[in-house]
């Protein structure tokens, strides 16, 4: 399978929590199949937007790869990383807004989580091709903070470093007057959350052809 961008990401692991993300978007990135959705009015076109990334949380956000690496030498290096990099935890997850998306988000001291990503941020950038022109003005569209528009340049992306907050998206944008109405969509129909939060594992995912992420490889949190 050759893929045309590449992440890391946090994947629940088997779970309540795994299975719920998968049947609210209707696709199962670990397996990288559409599956039967949950049967909620309006939950198809609210999920539309996250549905082709899979229920996840980023740590490394999507890069092309430079010229020169393949699928197999990032694999290893990524299987080198976790090796070295030690499992990060919090309080738990909560049901969140954030802005008009809603998302699931972590609870306590969440600075190990930031850590981790800046791990595997920093560590596989020369994995990364530079963006595009057109990558550049498509992130500047959402009027970027100096500190933002210096992490777009420096790592391809806004939202990295001190910009970072880990979640794990549940929809697109949303239109205001039906926020709330998500909400309590979304309270009764997720499962017990975990308390604690961890993560203990990352995985290297992939973007097909078609647009669809899919996972390639998971590997433990050893450090």
């Amino acid at each position: 399978m050759s893929y045309t961008r590449f992440a890391i990401y946090y994947v629940p692991p088997a779970s309540a929590l795994a299975d719920f993300g998968a049947a609210w978007l209707g696709w199962d990135l670990i397996r990288g199949i559409p599956v039967e959705a949950l049967a909620i009015s309006g939950r198809d076109g609210v999920t539309a937007s996250p549905r082709k990334y899979g229920f996840h949380g980023t740590l490394k956000p999507p890069f092309r790869l430079r010229n020169g690496y393949d699928t197999a030498r990032l694999a290893q290096s990524v299987q080198e990383l976790a090796a070295c990099t030690a499992p990060a935890a919090c309080t738990g997850l909560k049901l969140s807004r954030l802005g008009r998306f809603l998302a699931l988000t972590p609870t306590g001291d969440t600075a190990a989580l930031g850590q981790l990503a800046s791990v595997f941020v920093t560590q596989l950038d020369a994995f990364r091709a530079p963006p595009t022109a057109q990558d550049l003005a498509k992130r500047r569209q959402r009027r970027l903070s100096e500190r933002q528009d210096a992490n777009l340049e420096r790592w391809g992306y806004p939202y990295v470093l001190d910009e970072f907050r880990f979640h794990l998206t549940l929809t697109g944008k949303l239109p205001k007057d039906q926020i709330e109405n998500w909400i309590a969509v979304l309270e009764n129909a997720l499962p017990a959350l975990p308390e604690p939060f961890e993560i203990n594992s990352v995985a290297l995912v992939g973007e097909r052809a078609d647009g669809q992420f899919e996972l390639i490889e998971r590997f433990d949190l050893t450090g």
